[in-house]
């Protein structure tokens, strides 16, 4: 069998070190997996990735948090954070430092690049889709990704293996851990996010609603439609607890909309959870909606960059999902079904029932 080894860069290298640790614990060494990686940036910006080991017949797994803002690099004097498209660009550098030596290529990115920009209305870029076959081009074998935003974009890509994983049954492991749901109900805050919605209704063996976005069409505000309405349509939510579920939050005024006008009608309790918590606009409505007990926790995953003054937030759980992440990796390298890994529902059924 080739070696494995793991491409691991800095904005998601906390994450790494885990997946790595967890590799060694189901293989039973103390060999680490992580080959050493050097990203260089020039003063003008320009960057390039150097691979400082031997890469020949090598079965290799890179993993990058193309959402981490934390990051930043000198141009020019300035000190300039690291964005989505820099972050992909590096992806690429790695996969060319490769040098078509490695036995197979796979990508592991959590947060699926411009996974928003999944479909085109009118004349504009579709840059999921071309990013995809951009990865396709580089000869990479496999791509992995997180509840991505449409997952039909994988259509753009028909030869390439693509896996779309959903953290949800980590996150329902950990729900299920902190509080009973016997009283809850599911909410979806929009048509789009239903499916979901659906799948944790059944796994709880809850009802769900959904609330319907009215947008106001003529108007683009941050390159969207403003929201003019949320409208419910369910079961009645008078002192349930409420449980809204969605991919991601990004600057949060969606959610917390949701959030209020669920305690407008009377819910005892309303509790988000995410995939991916972007906080692309500060924490500050947030805070001051959590002491206004409009909603009692948010829960996400680490599957991308979370500054540590939130992570220290009471309101914040954040479910950690780096075992989940070996494991994919191990079964693919083996040769091994991933089915039980994606799905695993008979664990989440066990453990909610040993709750109730």
């Amino acid at each position: 069998m080739n070696e494995l080894k793991l491409i691991v860069f800095d904005n998601i290298k906390d994450v790494g070190k885990e997946v790595d640790e967890y590799l060694k614990k189901i293989n039973k060494t103390d060999k680490s997996y992580i080959m050493k990686v050097t990203r260089d940036r020039f003063s003008n910006g320009e960057g390039k990735i150097r691979i400082e080991e031997t890469i020949r017949d090598k079965d290799v797994f890179i993993i990058s948090d193309i959402g981490n803002y934390g990051e930043t690099y000198q141009m020019h004097g300035l000190e300039v954070n690291i964005g989505p498209d820099e972050h992909f660009q590096d992806i690429k550098r790695a996969i060319s430092a490769l040098s078509g030596y490695a036995r197979r290529i796979t990508v592991i990115m959590p947060l699926l690049y411009q996974s928003r920009q999944h479909k085109r209305r009118g004349r504009e870029s579709l840059d999921c889709a071309i990013a995809l076959q951009e990865l396709e081009r580089l000869k990479v074998n496999h791509i992995i990704t997180f509840d991505c935003h449409q997952r039909e974009v994988s259509n753009a890509i028909p030869n390439l293996p693509f896996e779309n994983i959903y953290p949800t049954n980590s996150i329902l492991e950990d729900l299920v851990d902190d509080m009973n749901v016997k009283n809850a109900l599911i909410i979806s805050p929009d048509m789009g996010a239903m499916e979901r919605a659906r799948y944790y209704a059944d796994m709880l063996k809850l009802d769900v609603g959904v609330f319907y976005k009215r947008r106001d069409l003529s108007k683009v505000v941050n390159g969207k439609n403003p929201i003019v309405e949320h409208a419910y349509m369910g079961a009645d939510v008078t002192n349930k607890i409420c449980i809204v579920v969605d991919d991601m939050l990004a600057s949060g005024t969606s959610l917390l909309e949701v959030g209020e006008k669920l305690k407008e009608k009377g819910a005892k309790k309303v509790i988000f959870i995410v995939s991916f918590a972007l906080f692309t606009e500060g924490i500050e409505k947030i805070e001051e909606a959590y002491k206004n007990k409009i909603f009692s926790k948010l829960y996400t995953t680490n599957l991308t960059y979370i500054p540590k003054e939130i992570k220290n937030k009471k309101w914040i759980k954040i479910v950690n999902c780096s075992k989940r992440i070996a494991e994919l990796i191990d079964s693919i390298h083996k040769g091994k079904s991933i089915s039980k890994i994606i799905y695993e529902s008979e664990k989440v059924f066990k453990i909610i029932n040993e709750k109730k």
